[in-house]
């Protein structure tokens, strides 16, 4: 079967004889351990993408020589659909990710992907499997496009052919509690001139031992700071970071070590729909531990599409941990509820984010 998409092109479409939906447990899903019925693939050769394909979700073929597996040539996103009351699937914001691959690819030397093969093939992937979009409160359908080096060259050079994947999985949400953060001193997450505003897969996989280290401490996720003194904040694992100080919403200006979250922007500008007085500055370490101490410091959180808004409970530095009080006019709290409300459709949305499948 070949779809005709928005645009020019056709895109072959073959779908699964089987849904496995029916032995999914949607009480117990695991964030990113279940997966939806298909998946798109496009591929990158002879200098230009070829027609994308809508295939069962399945094993990829690859060679031991496939470069990304070597040079770590990848990029990813993440986003999500969600159902409305009235069975409207509605997608959050694609043009945003849309943007940030392509900017992604630019940095790692990856071919830009067109927006025909990007939001067109997503729509129609997310339309065939939108039985597997919960309109239960908290879940929605995570989405990952990523795009690897997928030549057969062990060469230390760029990839001459790439390939474009988009796969979905239902999803609850990330994180159920308030959680506690380690402020990191010693390992950096990504340094000026590097790749850090990216969503560069190696960007995470550096990451995952010094989280690991906090981890077996008992602390959720690091806080990490710049990579040269480790003296000002940057962002929190998954996460933008929010601080609350008195009056003012608080969030580090972005840089070339830090990734320019689409939760982030989405909250800027409600916060300033919600008439609070927001900066984008220089945080300093020794800014927030003095913010506790004098209790100027009134609330934390984090953001990102897969935890959405996350309260943070504690921060720790130098083997002190600081506890956050508890707030009952939480700017975290109100924010979280418009954005979510939009998503799911429930309110009316002024900004024109949602996009139906």
């Amino acid at each position: 079967m070949r779809e005709p998409s928005s645009l020019f092109f056709f895109m072959k479409i073959n779908k699964i004889k089987k849904s496995r939906l029916e032995i999914v447990d949607f009480n117990n899903l695991p964030f990113g351990s279940v997966f939806s019925d298909h998946m798109l693939i496009c591929e990158f050769k002879n200098g230009k993408w070829n027609e994308p394909e809508i295939k069962p979700y399945g094993p990829l073929k690859l060679s031991p020589g496939t470069q990304a597996l070597h040079y770590g040539q990848s990029i990813f996103e993440g986003m999500k659909a969600f159902k409305t009351k009235k069975d409207n699937v509605l997608l959050f914001r694609p043009d945003k990710n849309f943007e940030r691959i392509n900017n992604s690819a630019k940095r790692l030397s990856i071919p830009q992907i067109p927006k025909d093969v990007f939001i067109d093939g997503l729509k129609a992937l997310v339309r065939i499997d939108s039985d597997w979009i919960s309109k239960r409160e908290g879940y929605s359908l995570y989405i990952r496009p990523f795009v690897f080096g997928s030549s057969e060259c062990i060469k230390a050079n760029s990839s001459k052919d790439f390939t474009f994947v988009i796969i979905t999985s239902p999803t609850m949400n990330y994180y159920s509690d308030p959680i506690d953060i380690l402020i990191e001193q010693k390992f950096t997450r990504a340094m000026k001139g590097g790749v850090g505003f990216t969503k560069a897969s190696g960007n995470y996989a550096a990451s995952f031992y010094p989280t690991s280290l906090a981890e077996e401490k008992g602390y959720t996720q690091l806080l990490w700071t710049d990579g040269i003194n480790h003296e000002n904040i940057e962002e929190s694992g998954t996460m933008n970071i929010w601080f609350r100080i008195k009056d003012k919403l608080v969030t580090p200006k972005l840089t070339d070590s830090i990734l320019p979250g689409v939760t982030r922007n989405s909250i800027l500008t409600l916060a300033s729909e919600m008439n609070l007085k927001v900066e984008e500055r220089t945080i300093s370490i020794t800014e927030i531990i003095n913010s506790f101490k004098n209790k100027t410091l009134l609330e934390a959180f984090g953001s990102g599409t897969a935890v959405v808004l996350s309260k943070i409970r504690s921060i720790s530095y130098n083997e002190e941990k600081y506890y956050l009080p508890n707030q009952e006019d939480s700017y975290c709290d109100k924010i979280k509820t418009k954005l979510v409300s939009i998503q799911r459709g429930d309110i009316e949305d002024t900004n024109n984010w949602t996009v139906t499948v």
